[in-house]
């Protein structure tokens, strides 16, 4: 009778267990502090206007002659899977040239990838310095632009944030493994 008792615990509590879903497997765990920027549309766009949402969002900027090119191309192509598989995420391109890189500059840029701009905010509206701290202090890598160049130095990755402003994951934003932001971007959606 007692093996009996056992056996149904050690089944219940495997049920259990199993029910409880899967969760993002080594996530950073960096909680974004509060910022509002500026987006293509010229509208204010913050954490607070991302809270209960999931997001991707990297470092880029306009004048880029080398990274960015195949980042937005990448990021492009990741939103029109994403559309795909019915997963509402939003993307979020901070600019790491807030003084080239308007919002004028911004929207026209994005469409010339084709970006589905209902979804993504690219921000500016703040200084160099700013966005070098932020960037620093948030994601844990550059985003400045030397003084006297016209070239910007930033981080290629591509970060899942989640619906509490949570930095859980970044990714290879040059050769970004789609299969495995989707897994953990639905990892999110369920939870």
């Amino acid at each position: 009778m007692k093996k009996n008792v056992w056996l149904f615990s050690l089944l219940l509590f495997t049920l259990i267990l199993s029910g409880c879903g899967q969760s993002i497997q080594d996530p950073l765990n960096w909680e974004l502090e509060d910022f509002t920027f500026t987006n293509q549309e010229n509208e204010q766009v913050g954490l607070a206007d991302l809270k209960g949402e999931v997001w991707l969002a990297d470092f880029v900027f306009t004048n880029c002659t080398t990274v960015c090119l195949p980042m937005m191309a990448n990021m492009t192509d990741l939103q029109a899977l994403l559309q795909k598989e019915g997963l509402d995420v939003k993307i979020v391109s901070f600019t790491a040239d807030p003084d080239f890189d308007t919002p004028e500059v911004l929207k026209s840029y994005a469409e010339n990838y084709g970006a589905d701009l209902s979804s993504w905010h690219l921000l500016t509206g703040y200084s160099s310095e700013t966005i070098d701290k932020f960037a620093m202090d948030n994601f844990k890598t550059i985003a400045r632009k030397p003084e006297d160049q016209d070239q910007a130095m930033h981080g290629t990755s591509f970060y899942l944030i989640d619906q509490n402003g949570v930095v859980m994951k970044d990714y290879n934003g040059l050769q970004p493994p789609a299969d495995d932001i989707i897994s953990d971007i639905k990892i999110l959606v369920e939870e």
